[in-house]
């Protein structure tokens, strides 16, 4: 058993009511916190102490939903079609690149997105993947970076008929199932820092047989739908063209809403569907820098949302300026919501987390018998930082800037801005320009 004590820390909780502790000691034995306090440390014989000199220690952000595959795209260089709405955005654009990735450029941008989510202060991602011309094994692939860096997550395949019809459907299904089972067995020999959902691209792309399978498969593996529901409105009318009902209710004719469940966006869903989705106590994700990228709208019932969580939709993993973005678009839609309405959504993707891992596992708080998944923040506060304002310093002041360590499961990832556990990250993104460049020859060459 290890011991691992941060001393003098200000201590700052991320869900109402937001308590900041000032000097306080933090005491971590494995991976689990044991006590909390001024003076908790005292009399401890520790394997590491780490003086945080006054610095703010937080519980680690959650980005509750992304886009692993994304990870090369960034300034992708190719030539594209017009993309003057959604659709066509999908297919001149993202349904092209999923196609181009083989398991070395999954692996690559598991890697450097786990990197850059660690760096930004991200102790947790909730992964939704798709790798069409390479499915049995990705999400393996996936898990591979998440591991090798330390960084706690989940992922999924999106199960979706968009290129190859039900054969391309049952593939998906089945890597999903694989993985689980993967997991489970992993599980066998202790807690598992990688755990596994059940992902379906959307509704639009899902006809009934496809949600039928994955309703199956939600109930032989134990784990919860992630799955993207009316981004654009496109979606909506699709379910009501071919199907005549509303996607929530397709949804539940197939047993694929329960407390585990992860939907997306939910920008078009009725007040009555976002009221059927709280009833079964799922998550709703809110994306607010992709739905502003891809011009889909805003989420308009976001107060009406009982578990809002907050994702990026494969935008990165940096939750703070996730957060500060979307408090923003927010008060620029006349929103009622507050920063501590913001910091709370996304403090929330613990609960999300721990319905996901299912192990009796807590995560989120700084305190006795929660998971030490924390961030050391070198901030400099110009005001007084006390529990009535430190959701408006989180918002207004904090950054990834001013990340400098990050602890995972009582595990150093992170020290003084300098990656751990022997990881080259200027090997690691050098690698990963060479594959980006091979990605993006062979994505030019896949017509939309």
């Amino acid at each position: 058993m290890s011991t691992l004590v941060i001393r003098n820390a200000r201590v700052m909780q991320c869900r109402p009511p937001f308590e900041v502790l000032e000097g306080a000691d933090v005491v971590i034995r494995d991976s689990v916190i044991q006590a909390v306090g001024p003076g908790a440390a005292a009399g401890i014989q520790a394997d590491r102490t780490i003086d945080a000199k006054g610095r703010t220690l937080i519980p680690g952000n959650i980005c509750s939903h992304h886009h692993y595959y994304s990870g090369l795209s960034r300034g992708m260089l190719i030539s594209a079609g017009p993309q003057t709405d959604f659709i066509q955005v999908l297919k001149e654009w993202w349904w092209r690149l999923d196609r181009g990735l083989d398991e070395e450029a999954c692996y690559y941008s598991s890697l450097i997105c786990s990197l850059d989510a660690i760096a930004a202060g991200t102790t947790c991602i909730i992964d939704h993947h798709a790798s069409p011309s390479f499915i049995k094994g990705s999400l393996s692939a996936i898990a591979k970076g998440l591991e090798e860096t330390g960084l706690r997550g989940a992922t999924c395949y999106e199960v979706t008929d968009r290129n190859n019809g039900m054969k391309e459907v049952e593939e998906g299904v089945e890597e999903n199932v694989r993985f689980a089972q993967e997991v489970d067995e992993k599980k066998k020999a202790g807690p598992v820092l990688v755990e596994a959902m059940i992902g379906g691209h959307a509704p639009f792309t899902l006809p009934d047989e496809a949600l039928s399978l994955m309703g199956q498969a939600v109930k032989k593996t134990g784990r919860g739908v992630h799955l993207h529901v009316a981004e654009d409105k496109y979606d909506v009318i699709h379910s009501h063209h071919i199907y005549n009902k509303d996607i929530v209710t397709r949804l539940e004719e197939h047993d694929l809403i329960n407390s585990k469940a992860l939907l997306v966006h939910a920008l078009h869903l009725s007040e009555g569907e976002i009221e059927a989705i709280n009833s079964h106590d799922a998550f709703i994700a809110h994306n607010p820098r992709s739905n502003m990228n891809n011009h889909v709208g805003y989420l308009k019932n976001i107060t009406k949302v009982r578990n809002l969580v907050l994702g990026t939709d494969g935008c990165g993993g940096n939750m703070f300026e996730e957060i500060k973005i979307g408090f923003f678009k927010h008060k620029d839609e006349g929103g009622p919501f507050w920063p501590a309405d913001f910091l709370a959504a996304l403090n929330r993707g613990a609960r999300l987390a721990e319905r996901i891992f299912d192990d009796g596992r807590r995560f989120g708080d700084i305190a006795p018998g929660f998971t030490a998944d924390l961030v050391l923040l070198d901030y400099k506060a110009p005001t007084p930082l006390v529990s009535e304002n430190a959701a408006s310093h989180f918002v207004w002041g904090m950054s990834s800037n001013a990340v400098d360590t990050v602890i995972i499961d009582g595990r150093l990832v992170m020290e003084d801005r300098a990656f751990t556990n022997g990881i080259n990250a200027e090997q690691i993104y050098a690698e990963a320009q060479k594959v980006a460049k091979r990605v993006w020859k062979t994505v030019d060459k896949i017509k939309s």
